[in-house]
């Protein structure tokens, strides 16, 4: 093990997922370790592209959109085509974000009211139950 590549395992507690997610980043061709029999050795390119799938999963994005923006890196201009699609498609899911929080927020307030309507009605009604007694 040196400081150029890391093992699976070492991936897995560096990155906090599992042997079976790392496995399966690899059969989706998003993470390319060096194979030696049975051993996977991930490079430092490996990690780097790792810590930006986990990041584009956080925000949303899917695997192809990952894997698409991961793939133009290597177009020979410095990463200004990478960095600018990338751009683009946050902006478009921050957009989507804040729509979903608007329509949750809309969904709390509305549940918030109903069930203060709610709590109103049960007291109404035990205090006509306990008229009626």
């Amino acid at each position: 093990m040196t400081k150029e590549t890391m093992t699976i395992r070492e991936m897995c507690d560096a990155f906090q997922v599992t042997p079976r997610t790392l496995r399966f980043y690899e059969a989706k061709e998003l993470l390319f370790p060096i194979r030696e029999g049975q051993k996977r050795l991930f490079t430092h390119r490996d990690r780097g592209r790792l810590k930006l799938i986990l990041r584009g999963k956080r925000f949303g994005f899917s695997l192809e959109e990952i894997r698409q923006l991961l793939d133009l890196y290597n177009m020979g201009d410095a990463q200004l085509t990478q960095l600018e699609r990338t751009y683009k498609v946050a902006q478009e899911r921050l957009r989507d974000m804040e729509q979903q929080r608007d329509e949750l927020n809309e969904a709390i307030e509305e549940l918030k009211e109903q069930m203060m309507w709610g709590e109103k009605m049960i007291v109404s009604l035990k205090k006509q139950e306990k008229a009626a007694e």
